[in-house]
């Protein structure tokens, strides 16, 4: 079998020893007779590995106790509904920061909810880049502030957590969670589909301080309700199983290479080498995106035509890279470079990118 580099934004590609450990024991869960994902999730070889699964995370990631870890089902979409539903009571509102395209569906969503108020938005520059603090005047009486850390599409990303006067951060993480340490006294809450950093898709892993969850409604169907999930760990109903499991091989994969150290040593190191060759390039391969706003897990750019951009992307799949073609929302190029991507793929982008300015320069 000959792998490729999928430098997809997600689902992406994950660490080739989780694949062959969750392979290898697929059929047979540690001699059970069974697979693990046949298995009921009241037994106790599942709920070991959920409770596990709940311990690595909070040791790899530094999450302090007063905050709950949650395994939710819906991704990162089902948030952008259930955060107001349960947050944006009668009388209250949430300021948003709109940086691209997935702060603009959440704060969709919660203007069908409850009040909101948008305090900076940045399509006069195409979202481009980031909000300096200066430019940031939040609402008094907001309930909670909501951002998008990484946003996949735009290929632009928060270097710093703004200053909210004490406001809580809600943020969406689903593209950088696990890829960088995180000043927790800032945030109410932070949410992260698993399809890019951690597991399959399927799941959101959510993280919610214990004194912002005690605010959440409770007069709400079910499985809208935090504090139900808080209350039965994650149990409620049968989780993913598959999804969990696998981000359990994972984080251990991550405590194995160094954990969050080595993570983010991995993430500036293949960051600037794809930079280098875009800044390097004479304007052969174009980023609009300012330093301080580029983002380290989803790279944009643009090349001189539709027609060469094109080119890139088929001879690129035939050397052994997928996932490199912008989002049809704004085309161009984007290589993602999640935790899983190893410097080795990264390496043979960039002497692939050199190759064809050499050939088509």
């Amino acid at each position: 079998m000959s792998r490729i580099y999928n430098f997809s934004s997600g689902p992406s590609m994950l660490p080739l020893p989780v694949l062959q450990e969750v392979a290898e024991k697929l059929v047979d869960f540690d001699q059970t007779g069974m697979s693990l994902i046949e298995m009921s999730h009241r037994e106790k070889i599942y709920d070991g590995i959920h409770t596990e699964t709940i311990a690595l995370m909070r040791k790899i990631y530094e999450v302090p106790d007063d905050f709950h870890i949650l395994f939710l089902q819906g991704g990162a979409t089902m948030q952008f509904g259930m955060i107001p539903l349960a947050f944006l009571h009668k009388g209250s509102l949430a300021d948003f920061i709109i940086t691209g395209t997935w702060a603009q569906k959440a704060h969709a969503d919660a203007s069908v909810v409850g009040k909101t108020a948008v305090v900076w938005d940045g399509k006069s520059d195409n979202y481009a880049r980031i909000p300096s603090q200066r430019e940031l005047q939040f609402s008094p009486n907001a309930t909670y502030v909501h951002l998008c850390t990484n946003e996949t599409i735009q290929g632009i990303q928060w270097q710093y957590f703004p200053e909210t006067n004490g406001i809580p951060i809600v943020a969406d993480m689903s593209s950088d969670v696990l890829s960088r340490r995180i000043p927790w006294k800032k945030f109410g809450l932070i949410f992260a589909g698993t399809q890019k950093n951690l597991a399959p898709s399927g799941l959101a892993v959510v993280f919610v301080h214990r004194d912002f969850a005690a605010r959440a409604r409770t007069d709400l169907p079910a499985y809208l309700r935090y504090d139900l999930h808080i209350k039965e760990n994650s149990l409620y109903n049968t989780p993913p199983t598959f999804v969990v499991w696998v981000m359990n091989v994972t984080l251990k994969w991550i405590q194995s290479i160094g954990g969050l150290d080595e993570i983010e040593r991995l993430r500036d190191i293949k960051a600037e080498m794809i930079y280098a060759a875009i800044d390097e390039s004479g304007g052969f391969y174009k980023t609009n995106i300012p330093k301080e706003s580029r983002s380290k897990m989803n790279i944009v750019w643009r090349m001189g035509s539709d027609e060469l951009e094109k080119k890139f992307v088929e001879e690129a799949k035939k050397e052994g890279f997928d996932g490199l073609k912008g989002h049809r929302s704004v085309g161009g190029l984007r290589a993602s470079i999640y935790n899983a991507m190893p410097i080795e793929g990264v390496k043979a982008l960039v002497d692939f990118m050199r190759h064809f300015q050499h050939r088509y320069g």
